[in-house]
């Protein structure tokens, strides 16, 4: 049993990128799914694909590469079951001085640092990646 989705989804992504696998295997969740979307968005993997399978469905994830470095260098899980994390508006971080992205599960869905400046909700700080 995984006690922490999101710091598992990923971590298996950090560790595919340093391995060079063109495949991520990631058991299905609609968060997960929400916030391999928000990686799409930002640039950081080629794709994301939700394959539906009897016991549990799986999302794949196609990572992506500029030239042979990957383009997520780092992650770093910020809240966690033992101790949860919340912010205001104002007091969410930066990202490595905004070259990355905060995620954050807000009362509007699971959204960016900046998009949650945007619509001016604060909520629970889930992973910063760069």
């Amino acid at each position: 049993m995984i006690t922490d989705p999101i710091a598992d989804m990923i971590i298996r992504i950090k560790n595919s990128l340093m391995a060079n696998q063109t495949k991520i295997t990631i058991p299905h969740s609609k968060m997960k799914e929400a916030v391999g979307k928000l990686l799409l968005e930002n640039g950081y993997i080629e794709a994301i694909d939700v394959q539906a399978a009897v016991p549990q469905s799986n999302i794949v994830i196609t990572p992506k590469y500029l030239g042979k470095t990957p383009a997520i260098t780092g992650v770093r899980s910020i809240s966690k079951p033992g101790r949860r994390v919340y912010g205001t508006v104002k007091e969410i971080p930066r990202a490595l001085g905004g070259y990355g992205i905060t995620i954050v599960s807000t009362s509007k869905g699971i959204v960016t640092d900046s998009q949650a400046r945007k619509l001016n909700v604060g909520g629970e700080i889930l992973c910063q990646i760069w």
